[in-house]
C-alpha cells in the first residue's frame, strides 16, 4: 500500500510534524530522507531493506558507494545525498562548539570528536586549537597512520599551534580496534606534547582516546 494511503498519524512526515523527529524509528527517518521507493516498494520498505543489509544507520553511513549501491532502488545520487547529510551533521556539531568555552562544554566536545574520528578505518591524530578564552580556532587532522597506529611528532604539533596562534590545545586520536583504553605509548606521547607545548606557553588541556562506544580522557585519568 502506498504511504499516501496510510492513516495520517502513521505517515513518517506527518508523524514528525506532530510528534517530533525523536518519535520516529530509524527506518522512518531514513524513509523521509529517501523520499520515494521503487517499483512496488515504498520508501519505508526500501529503508527497512537498507537497514537489514547494513544492520544499522552507522554502518549505512559508513558504506562505500559500491556496497551502498548493491541494494535495489538506490545508487550514486542517494549515496551523495547521504554523505552530504553526514557532513552537515559534523558541521552542525562544529558550529555548536565554535562560540562556546570548550571547558564548559565537555559533552559537546566529546560528541564532536566522536563524530570526526570514531569511524575512521585508520588511526588519525587530531588537534582542537583554542584561543585564550578556550574557543575553537581550528580543528585539524595532524597525522594519519594505519589500523595499528600513527606516528606523532611533537615539533610539528608545536609548529601548528604557533601558526594558529593558539593559547591551548586539546588532542585526540581514534583506536580503529574500537577499544578506547590508552596504551603506555599514548601516555608517553601525551607527556612529551605537554612538555613541548609548555616551552612556548601553550597549555595541553586534554588528550581524548576515541573508541567504538567509549571516550577516555587522559586528563581525567591523571596523566595531565
Amino acid at each position: 500500500m502506498p504511504i499516501i494511503d496510510w492513516p495520517e498519524a502513521e505517515r513518517p512526515r506527518e508523524k514528525l510534524l506532530q510528534r517530533g523527529a525523536d518519535a520516529l524509528t530509524d527506518a522512518e527517518l531514513l524513509a523521509i530522507f529517501l523520499r520515494t521507493g521503487t517499483n512496488g516498494v515504498t520508501a519505508i520498505d526500501l529503508a527497512y531493506h537498507l537497514l537489514d543489509d547494513f544492520s544499522s544507520l552507522r554502518n549505512l553511513f559508513n558504506a562505500n558507494l559500491e556496497d551502498f549501491s548493491q541494494t535495489r532502488g538506490v545508487g550514486p545520487a542517494k549515496y551523495v545525498q547521504l554523505q552530504a547529510v553526514l557532513e552537515m551533521s559534523r558541521r552542525y556539531l562544529s558550529e555548536t562548539l565554535e562560540k562556546q568555552d570548550i571547558i564548559t562544554s565537555p559533552e559537546e566536545t566529546r560528541l564532536y570528536l566522536k563524530a570526526q574520528l570514531r569511524d575512521k578505518p585508520y588511526e588519525v591524530f587530531a588537534g582542537l586549537f583554542l584561543d585564550n578564552r578556550h574557543q575553537i580556532i581550528k580543528y585539524e587532522e595532524l597525522f594519519r597512520g594505519t589500523i595499528d597506529g600513527a606516528s606523532v611528532y611533537p615539533r610539528e604539533v608545536v609548529k601548528r599551534a604557533l601558526e594558529h596562534n593558539a593559547a591551548a590545545l586539546i588532542i585526540a586520536h581514534n583506536h580503529p580496534s574500537g577499544v578506547a583504553e590508552p596504551s603506555s605509548a599514548d601516555e608517553r606521547i601525551t607527556i612529551r606534547l605537554k612538555e613541548a607545548l609548555g616551552l612556548v606557553d601553550i597549555r595541553l588541556l586534554d588528550h581524548f582516546i576515541i573508541g567504538d562506544e567509549e571516550i577516555v580522557s587522559l586528563a581525567e585519568r591523571g596523566v595531565l
